[in-house]
């Protein structure tokens, strides 16, 4: 992927002993279309990705993990705008791979999240996460 990203990270509520949400606005800056992103969650915790999109053009998405203390057992989903939750991406059943191409216009969510023994237990798995748009 070329290009930089001009990426502003928003901290929401992080209390000790309960779940946190974690939110960054991507943005590529003029002529670029992807980057990579890099981050960790713990136990409950997911981090969402907020992007910007037009109907008809197609996403990329590759999550790798790059350190754990676990098993790794981390996945994303891709939300629509507006979405209450409900993805049309799922990485846990579609794998940590995705090309879609998008419904609608708005911002679209692309939520990393831990599922398994990794966040009923608390562990921490960092990961890259590859993002584009065209």
């Amino acid at each position: 992927m070329t290009g930089k990203l001009l990426l502003s990270t928003l901290l929401l509520g992080v209390a000790a002993g309960a779940s946190a949400q974690m939110r960054a606005e991507v943005q590529f800056e003029s002529g670029n279309y992807g980057t990579m992103v890099s981050g960790t969650v713990t136990g409950d915790e997911y981090f969402d990705y907020v992007l910007g999109a037009k109907a008809g053009q197609e996403m990329l998405a590759d999550l790798q993990v790059s350190d754990t203390n676990g098993n790794g057992v981390i996945y994303f989903n891709i939300l629509p705008p507006g979405s209450d939750g409900v993805a049309i991406y799922n990485g846990s059943i579609n794998g940590n791979t995705a090309r879609i191409n998008l419904p609608d216009e708005g911002d679209y969510t692309i939520r990393v999240y831990l599922m398994g023994n990794d966040r009923d237990t608390g562990k921490t798995v960092g990961y890259n996460l590859d993002l584009s748009i065209q």
